[in-house]
């Protein structure tokens, strides 16, 4: 009999590959071989300086956070979550609140920083992605810069009609895409001439390296369809900064053809997720959910971890276990062990379709302690470059094109995400050993993975082997 070796990744549902070849829109489609690590709160300095061991774990993109101008805290503080009470969404959030569209802040870098971290990215073949939000403002307006105001011809034509209106209902559309959310005023992303403003900052940033963009509320941006704002004649961004159909006043987007991007569309009732993917990919939220309860249950069902609870199939979608949303603004995914997260990544990454995306917690992080060392620009906890991790990126890469079949004990305690007869990944994720017998197309042979020197055998299309908690096997 003989002896097939086996890459192991120990975590539960590893993070979706996408489908083969590259999408039909008008920019480039990731490929079902590529992974983004998102570098959350990482400086742009620290990116580079972990650049090569990024590229050795098996990812293809690294996601910055926002390199827009932003509001300084007092004294330049760089708390991921600052004192008690001070603010819900601490430091880290300040990125997220624009003073003007140029490259840098206080917080990740300057412009020179951004170029050399593009530059490292470049040499390692890693491809940068860079968080944008065009959407909104500072809470603080008085922080916003003489040039933005003077670019769009005034303060007031900066903002929609109902820009500092609060929405109410996220699923009317026109509060949605016109209104003020959790405080942050929303641009008349319609104004032509912000557009052309906004374009230049695009440009500098694909000039500098950058290889593609992930829209921050890019479903609070309207659609072709959606209801006007009374400042707006048409419903035209995503036509200019995604199809790249059009310009702005003149200046198109650079490099279009070379460029991966994907937008924020947070599901709802009414939220157009099928329009928005004509345009981009977008993020299989509901996807993630389901994978949680999964994981936080330590046992799953084969139907729901196949069907991607979306209107778009999978090759238009940016899968996760958890987003820096889920992990920093309600807790809804901190409370799971960097073993279950591990699990789920596994399981997304032996998919056939999404292109998962790899979040980075705080280094020092616990489950009692959701801010670790509490410190925007470190990198991030050790598990972007676990044994189990990197395995499960490279088996992603070996099963390119082989079709997937997920299928799970009877307990649905372990997860089978079969690619074809080439291979497929085990994945317990309850916290308990299990001995499995179960229905495999992989040949007859003795399998050993090759994290754990684990062995599984195959013989008359039956796979057997026992499985460590919270462990995952990828077995060739």
């Amino acid at each position: 009999m003989k002896k097939l070796m086996i890459v192991a990744a120990a975590t539960l549902l590893a993070a979706g590959a996408a489908v083969a070849g590259r999408h039909t829109r008008n920019n480039v489609g990731a490929t079902d071989t590529d992974v983004i690590l998102h570098a959350w709160s990482w400086s742009f300095d620290t990116i580079a300086a972990n650049m090569k061991q990024i590229a050795d774990a098996g990812y293809t993109y690294v996601q910055t956070s926002p390199a827009n101008t932003c509001i300084v805290a007092e004294g330049g503080e760089k708390a991921l979550m600052s004192a008690e009470g001070d603010s819900v969404r601490g430091k880290w959030y300040y990125y997220y609140q624009p003073t003007d569209w140029k490259i840098g802040n206080y917080l990740l870098g300057s412009r020179e920083s951004f170029k050399a971290m593009a530059d490292s990215a470049r040499k390692y073949g890693v491809r940068v992605i860079v968080d944008v939000l065009p959407n909104h403002t500072a809470i603080d307006t008085s922080a916003i810069r003489p040039d933005l105001d003077a670019a769009v011809g005034g303060r007031r034509n900066l903002f929609h009609a109902n820009g500092f209106t609060p929405i109410t209902d996220y699923n009317d559309r026109l509060q949605c895409t016109t209104g003020e959310m959790g405080g942050l005023p929303d641009v008349n992303t319609e104004n032509p001439d912000f557009q052309y403003y906004y374009m230049q900052y695009v440009n500098d940033l694909i000039n500098l390296g950058a290889r593609g963009f992930r829209y921050d509320t890019a479903k609070h941006i309207g659609l072709p369809s959606d209801p006007l704002d009374p400042k707006a004649k048409r419903n035209n961004f995503w036509e200019i900064f995604a199809a790249a159909r059009e310009s702005a006043n003149g200046l198109s987007m650079l490099m279009p053809d070379s460029l991966y991007i994907y937008g924020e569309v947070l599901q709802d009732r009414n939220v157009k997720e099928g329009e928005y993917a004509e345009y981009m990919d977008v993020t299989a939220s509901n996807y993630g959910h389901e994978l949680r309860h999964a994981l936080e249950q330590g046992h799953a069902d084969a139907a729901t971890l196949t069907s991607w609870h979306h209107t778009a199939p999978g090759n238009r979608l940016v899968t996760w276990v958890e987003s820096h949303d889920t992990y920093a603004n309600e807790h809804e995914s901190a409370g799971l062990t960097d073993d279950q997260i591990r699990m789920g990544w596994v399981l997304l990454a032996a998919r056939d379709a999404g292109v998962p995306l790899f979040f980075s917690r705080p280094a020092g992080s616990t489950r009692q302690n959701y801010w670790g060392n509490n410190r925007v620009g470190p990198r991030g906890n050790d598990e972007f470059f676990h044994p189990e991790v990197v395995a499960a990126n490279r088996f992603r890469v070996a099963m390119n094109g082989e079709h997937e079949t997920i299928s799970t004990n009877p307990g649905g305690e372990v997860v089978m995400v079969a690619r074809g007869n080439k291979g497929a990944a085990l994945i317990n994720i309850s916290q308990r050993d299990q001995k499995i017998s179960m229905p495999t197309a992989l040949p007859d042979g003795t399998y050993i993975d090759a994290v754990h020197s684990t062995t599984f055998k195959v013989k008359g299309g039956t796979l057997t082997g026992r499985l460590a908690p919270l462990t995952s096997y990828l077995l060739y």
